[in-house]
Protein backbone atom coordinates (compact mmCIF):
# COMPACT_ATOMS: atom_id res chain seq x y z
CA UNK A 1 0.00 0.00 0.00
CA UNK A 2 1.25 3.42 -1.24
CA UNK A 3 0.90 5.89 1.93
CA UNK A 4 1.92 10.27 2.02
CA UNK A 5 3.98 10.71 5.07
CA UNK A 6 5.02 12.70 8.10
CA UNK A 7 7.52 11.05 10.29
CA UNK A 8 7.92 12.37 13.33
CA UNK A 9 10.43 11.72 16.53
CA UNK A 10 7.84 9.71 18.50
CA UNK A 11 6.38 6.82 18.34
CA UNK A 12 2.65 6.42 18.52
CA UNK A 13 0.54 2.71 19.22
CA UNK A 14 -2.93 1.64 17.83
CA UNK A 15 -6.32 2.98 18.74
CA UNK A 16 -3.85 6.01 19.95
CA UNK A 17 -5.39 9.55 19.71
CA UNK A 18 -3.32 12.13 18.62
CA UNK A 19 -3.58 16.07 18.33
CA UNK A 20 -1.01 17.61 16.37
CA UNK A 21 -0.41 21.11 14.81
CA UNK A 22 0.75 21.21 11.19
CA UNK A 23 2.67 24.67 9.68
CA UNK A 24 4.86 23.10 7.08
CA UNK A 25 3.84 23.76 3.70
CA UNK A 26 4.58 20.31 2.60
CA UNK A 27 2.47 18.96 5.30
CA UNK A 28 -0.37 21.09 5.22
CA UNK A 29 -0.51 20.02 1.27
CA UNK A 30 -0.83 16.32 2.73
CA UNK A 31 -3.06 16.97 5.17
CA UNK A 32 -5.52 18.93 2.89
CA UNK A 33 -4.94 15.87 0.54
CA UNK A 34 -5.68 13.34 3.22
CA UNK A 35 -9.24 15.07 3.87
CA UNK A 36 -10.10 16.02 0.05
CA UNK A 37 -9.41 11.94 -0.49
CA UNK A 38 -10.25 10.48 2.27
CA UNK A 39 -7.60 8.46 2.92
CA UNK A 40 -4.88 7.24 5.86
CA UNK A 41 -1.23 8.79 6.33
CA UNK A 42 1.37 6.90 7.95
CA UNK A 43 3.90 8.53 10.61
CA UNK A 44 7.18 6.81 10.56
CA UNK A 45 9.32 6.86 13.27
CA UNK A 46 12.75 9.07 12.74
CA UNK A 47 15.21 7.31 14.73
CA UNK A 48 18.89 6.95 14.58
CA UNK A 49 19.19 8.95 10.94
CA UNK A 50 16.59 6.15 9.61
CA UNK A 51 12.72 4.99 9.10
CA UNK A 52 11.54 1.97 9.00
CA UNK A 53 8.72 1.11 11.44
CA UNK A 54 5.52 3.55 11.94
CA UNK A 55 2.22 3.84 12.68
CA UNK A 56 -1.08 4.47 10.00
CA UNK A 57 -3.45 7.15 10.80
CA UNK A 58 -6.89 8.53 10.18
CA UNK A 59 -7.96 12.15 10.21
CA UNK A 60 -10.25 12.82 12.42
CA UNK A 61 -10.84 16.44 12.63
CA UNK A 62 -9.27 19.57 11.60
CA UNK A 63 -10.01 21.38 14.64
CA UNK A 64 -8.74 25.20 13.90
CA UNK A 65 -7.17 26.52 10.04
CA UNK A 66 -5.19 29.56 10.67
CA UNK A 67 -4.67 32.42 8.57
CA UNK A 68 -1.44 31.46 7.26
CA UNK A 69 -3.13 27.82 6.40
CA UNK A 70 -1.17 26.11 9.70
CA UNK A 71 -3.81 23.63 11.36
CA UNK A 72 -4.65 22.06 14.58
CA UNK A 73 -5.56 18.27 13.88
CA UNK A 74 -7.09 14.91 15.95
CA UNK A 75 -6.54 12.04 14.52
CA UNK A 76 -6.43 7.83 15.37
CA UNK A 77 -3.98 5.34 14.74
CA UNK A 78 -4.65 2.36 13.38
CA UNK A 79 -2.06 -0.31 11.99
CA UNK A 80 1.62 -0.54 12.30
CA UNK A 81 3.50 -0.89 9.18
CA UNK A 82 6.94 -1.74 7.96
CA UNK A 83 8.38 0.97 4.89
CA UNK A 84 9.47 -1.26 2.06
CA UNK A 85 10.13 1.54 -0.49
CA UNK A 86 10.49 5.54 0.43
CA UNK A 87 10.12 8.39 -1.89
CA UNK A 88 11.07 12.09 -0.53
CA UNK A 89 8.32 13.33 -3.12
CA UNK A 90 5.43 11.59 -4.08
CA UNK A 91 4.91 13.00 -8.20
CA UNK A 92 4.36 16.85 -7.59
CA UNK A 93 3.48 16.82 -4.00
CA UNK A 94 5.68 18.28 -1.42
CA UNK A 95 5.58 15.49 0.85
CA UNK A 96 6.94 12.41 0.29
CA UNK A 97 5.50 8.88 0.75
CA UNK A 98 6.20 5.09 -0.08
CA UNK A 99 4.83 1.74 -0.02
CA UNK A 100 4.23 -0.63 3.29
CA UNK A 101 3.25 -3.56 4.47
CA UNK A 102 0.90 -3.66 7.91
CA UNK A 103 1.94 -5.66 10.82
CA UNK A 104 -0.45 -8.97 12.03
CA UNK A 105 -1.70 -7.72 15.78
CA UNK A 106 -1.93 -11.36 16.92
CA UNK A 107 -3.67 -11.29 20.80
CA UNK A 108 -2.48 -14.44 22.42
CA UNK A 109 -2.36 -12.94 25.86
CA UNK A 110 -3.17 -14.55 29.05
CA UNK A 111 -5.40 -13.14 31.96
CA UNK A 112 -2.84 -14.01 34.85
CA UNK A 113 0.06 -12.02 32.84
CA UNK A 114 -2.09 -8.80 32.23
CA UNK A 115 -2.73 -8.64 35.87
CA UNK A 116 0.97 -9.33 36.94
CA UNK A 117 1.30 -5.99 34.45
CA UNK A 118 -1.25 -4.31 35.79
CA UNK A 119 -0.46 -5.10 39.50
CA UNK A 120 3.20 -3.49 38.38
CA UNK A 121 2.09 -0.38 37.23
CA UNK A 122 0.19 0.34 39.85
CA UNK A 123 3.13 -0.60 42.05
CA UNK A 124 5.38 1.87 40.26
CA UNK A 125 2.33 4.58 40.49
CA UNK A 126 2.43 4.03 44.34
CA UNK A 127 6.34 4.65 44.69
CA UNK A 128 6.31 7.49 42.45
CA UNK A 129 3.07 9.44 44.19
CA UNK A 130 1.51 9.36 41.58
CA UNK A 131 -2.62 8.56 41.22
CA UNK A 132 -3.58 6.18 38.50
CA UNK A 133 -6.89 5.52 36.72
CA UNK A 134 -8.84 2.32 37.27
CA UNK A 135 -8.77 0.20 34.28
CA UNK A 136 -10.98 -3.15 33.80
CA UNK A 137 -8.94 -5.65 32.48
CA UNK A 138 -11.49 -6.28 29.86
CA UNK A 139 -10.58 -2.78 28.49
CA UNK A 140 -6.16 -3.62 29.93
CA UNK A 141 -3.63 -4.47 27.06
CA UNK A 142 0.08 -3.53 26.34
CA UNK A 143 -0.32 -0.05 25.20
CA UNK A 144 -3.38 1.08 27.53
CA UNK A 145 -0.22 3.10 29.62
CA UNK A 146 3.12 2.89 27.20
CA UNK A 147 3.65 6.03 27.20
CA UNK A 148 3.18 6.54 30.79
CA UNK A 149 5.52 3.80 32.58
CA UNK A 150 8.93 5.20 31.60
CA UNK A 151 9.88 3.74 28.31
CA UNK A 152 12.47 5.58 26.44
CA UNK A 153 12.17 6.37 22.59
CA UNK A 154 14.37 3.40 21.70
CA UNK A 155 11.78 0.88 24.25
CA UNK A 156 8.76 2.16 22.72
CA UNK A 157 10.19 1.87 19.00
CA UNK A 158 11.16 -1.81 20.27
CA UNK A 159 7.59 -2.49 21.17
CA UNK A 160 5.98 -0.87 18.36
CA UNK A 161 8.09 -3.70 15.79
CA UNK A 162 6.26 -6.49 18.01
CA UNK A 163 3.45 -8.71 16.91
CA UNK A 164 2.66 -10.76 20.03
CA UNK A 165 0.51 -9.28 22.62
CA UNK A 166 2.83 -11.57 25.61
CA UNK A 167 6.01 -10.19 23.60
CA UNK A 168 4.95 -6.88 24.33
CA UNK A 169 3.29 -7.61 27.61
CA UNK A 170 6.66 -9.63 28.75
CA UNK A 171 8.74 -6.49 27.93
CA UNK A 172 6.95 -4.48 29.85
CA UNK A 173 6.61 -6.48 32.78
CA UNK A 174 10.39 -6.50 33.13
CA UNK A 175 10.60 -2.68 32.43
CA UNK A 176 8.59 -2.50 35.54
CA UNK A 177 10.22 -4.64 37.64
CA UNK A 178 13.58 -3.09 37.19
CA UNK A 179 12.22 0.08 36.96
CA UNK A 180 10.25 -0.50 40.70
CA UNK A 181 13.69 -2.07 42.03
CA UNK A 182 15.36 1.19 41.27
CA UNK A 183 12.70 3.35 43.01
CA UNK A 184 12.75 1.26 46.22
CA UNK A 185 16.48 1.61 46.44
CA UNK A 186 16.54 5.81 45.68
CA UNK A 187 13.42 5.72 48.31
CA UNK A 188 15.70 3.92 51.14
CA UNK A 189 18.48 6.06 50.02
CA UNK A 190 16.09 9.29 50.97
CA UNK A 191 15.05 7.41 54.82
CA UNK A 192 18.79 6.99 55.10
CA UNK A 193 20.15 10.33 54.06
CA UNK A 194 16.64 12.05 55.92
CA UNK A 195 18.44 10.02 59.37
CA UNK A 196 21.55 11.43 59.19
CA UNK A 197 21.93 13.72 62.72
CA UNK A 198 18.61 12.68 64.08
CA UNK A 199 18.84 10.22 67.36
CA UNK A 200 18.38 6.43 66.52
CA UNK A 201 17.51 3.71 68.20
CA UNK A 202 19.13 0.24 67.57
CA UNK A 203 18.29 -3.07 69.18
CA UNK A 204 21.01 -4.01 71.74
CA UNK A 205 23.51 -7.08 70.76
CA UNK A 206 24.46 -10.14 72.62
CA UNK A 207 27.97 -10.71 72.95
CA UNK A 208 28.00 -13.52 74.11
CA UNK A 209 27.19 -15.05 70.32
CA UNK A 210 29.92 -13.85 69.27
CA UNK A 211 32.72 -16.13 67.46
CA UNK A 212 36.09 -14.74 66.18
Amino acid sequence: MLLPMFPLQSVFFPKEVVALHIFEERYKQLINDVRKNAMLFGVPVFIDGRISYGTAFNLKEIVKTYKGGEMDIICHATEVFKILSFQNQLGEKLYGGGTVEFLNNIDDSVLSLKEEVYRLIKELYRLMGVSLSAKLMADFNSYSFIHKIGLSLDQEYMLLQMVFETERLLYIKDHLYSTIQVLKEVNRAKKIIKMNGHFRYFDPIDFNNFNI
